[in-house]
């Protein structure tokens, strides 16, 4: 017994020996520096399942653990600014829609890279090379931040919290046609119309020179504390190893992409043991005849929309009823009297604990990527009423796919907005669609988390070998101007060539019958 005990024992050892994962503890820095919980959120998923896979993790962000984990590590910007979780009412949203580009990249960008200059950084920057293994960096407007790969010699992973934005296609080698690829600004699908084909060229080729005029400005902030010459900010985008994006082709477009940028969206859905309080749990399971979940995400306060919108969400509440309304709010006491009876408020929700339940048969949301992709893993159709930034796009995406219908929170009544919840739960074109939608969403070799992890792990053990070469041509090199330019000068060169062929012959020719012009002269003189 007990040498068949040792021989299994053995086994198992050699066994494990050549089939364990490499399980030799990373040390990863992430840096996180937006204070918006929505782009907070994947990131920490990440870094918290790069822990809980043994690597030690030291996290830069607005948003420490309350409940601290094994691994992890809070390096905290907490009061350095303002969080963007539940203060933004319905009047600020108005000022994000007016943002020109230039206020777009101070607020998102250059006034977050200014943080470099807090104590919190400062200590950072003083962290001796070879510290971190990899470290990992929200891309978005704050380039400045990537400095810190080639700063504390160590690959950087990018992560980019939506689809591919525009002016991250050239850096990463993407080529960006605007004949099918929608921009980031607009809400087109791929497939457009000469119009959206017009408008959509338009905005791809005016926003990303914008964008990348003003972000410039952060060169200065990478010369002084990193101490790095550039003579451009986006040489920092050669320290990046390859970039995950949360999106994915069934979702978002189909487009060419070199093998370091990788697809992983839904990165941030899973459950992580969300229970439901009793009294929710209770609600929906109370909900025979469905329920409706209404949430604006982590920023905008629905609370504080205007009277008339306010008045056509009380109506479309009773109309529906019996259908159950669960409606997140962070201050519902100063919603207006009268609220229907079949609508249940909370100031907090576990969001995929609610959209995994079987009687939440939609989501009223204002597009936010987070949100959507969890309500399209759960097979919940949606309606959208998108406010600002990438809402549109994304809302857009859904429609077009008919598995959502879009708003216009400035027209909305309380008639219009019935009429779309009613289509949306009575019409089982939306629930087929998300189902088919849902399921080739979920169908990958690995979940998104996982997929996320290995490459990590994978720019930790190889560094930067994914790189399109297309990113060390120049912008002449890489449109072959220099070629067609050879090539016109050497068509040029030929035809200059045949022209003086052509002109010597025609004065050979032409001196020939010169010739025998004036002998013909001659002669006729002599003759007479």
């Amino acid at each position: 017994m007990m040498k068949l005990l040792i021989q299994s024992l053995v086994i198992l050892i050699i066994f494990l020996a050549f089939h364990c994962d490499n399980i030799e503890g990373l040390k990863i820095l992430g840096i996180f520096p937006l204070p918006g919980r929505s782009h907070f959120i994947p990131n920490g998923q990440l870094m918290k399942a790069l822990a809980n896979r043994g690597h030690q993790v030291d996290v830069v962000s607005h948003f420490p653990l309350k409940k601290t984990i094994p691994n992890y590590t809070d390096i905290s910007l907490a009061g350095l600014s303002p969080q963007v979780t539940n203060n933004v009412t319905y009047e600020e949203t108005k000022t994000f829609t007016k943002l020109s580009m230039r206020q777009f990249v101070y607020k998102t960008g250059i006034a977050v890279c200014d943080l470099l200059s807090a104590d919190v950084f400062q200590k950072l920057l003083k962290t001796p090379k070879n510290t971190y293994d990899v470290i990992v960096v929200e891309l978005f407007s704050s380039n400045c931040y990537v400095a810190f790969g080639k700063h504390l010699n160590a690959p950087v992973v990018g992560t980019v919290l939506s689809k591919m934005h525009d002016w991250l296609y050239s850096p990463f080698g993407v080529p960006f046609n605007t004949a099918y690829m929608p921009s980031l600004f607009s809400s087109f699908s791929q497939s457009m119309t000469f119009l959206e084909r017009l408008q959509n060229t338009f905005i791809g080729t005016i926003v990303t020179p914008q964008i990348n005029y003003y972000l410039e400005n952060e060169r200065e902030h990478v010369e002084k504390y990193f101490q790095r010459k550039l003579s451009t900010i986006y040489e920092v985008y050669d320290d990046i190893a390859l970039v995950l994006v949360n999106s994915h082709h069934t979702l978002n477009e189909i487009i060419p992409t070199p093998p370091g940028v990788i697809e992983v969206g839904g990165l941030h859905v899973h459950d992580d043991q969300q229970v439901l309080s009793t009294d929710v749990q209770k609600w929906l399971d109370n909900s025979k005849n469905g329920c409706v979940y209404f949430s604006f995400g982590s920023m905008v306060r629905i609370e504080t929309f205007p009277a008339k919108s306010l008045k056509a969400f009380y109506e479309m509440f009773k109309k529906i009823a019996p259908v159950r309304v669960l409606l997140k709010i962070a201050d519902p006491t100063i919603l207006p009297s009268g609220l229907p009876n079949n609508v249940m408020t909370s100031d907090w929700l576990p969001q995929v604990a609610v959209l995994k339940h079987p009687n939440v048969k939609l989501f009223i949301t204002h597009g936010g990527l987070i949100g959507t992709q969890e309500a399209v893993v759960h097979g919940v159709p949606m309606i959208g009423f998108p406010i600002f930034g990438d809402q549109y796009t994304n809302i857009q995406t859904y429609v077009n796919k008919k598995i959502a219908i879009a708003l216009n929170h400035l027209e909305i009544t309380g008639d219009t907005l019935t009429d779309a919840v009613k289509t949306v739960l009575h019409d089982p074109t939306y629930r087929k669609n998300i189902k088919i939608i849902s399921a080739l969403f979920n169908d990958r070799p690995m979940t998104a988390m996982d997929t996320a992890i290995y490459w990590v792990e994978y720019a930790a053990r190889h560094g930067n070998i994914l790189k399109s070469p297309a990113t060390n041509l120049t912008w002449w090199q890489y449109y072959l101007i220099d070629v067609y330019a050879t090539v016109l000068f050497g068509l040029l060169f030929i035809l200059l060539i045949i022209k003086f062929i052509l002109k010597f012959l025609f004065k050979i020719v032409c001196s020939r019958k010169s010739n025998e012009a004036k002998m013909s002269i001659s002669k006729n003189k002599k003759n007479k």
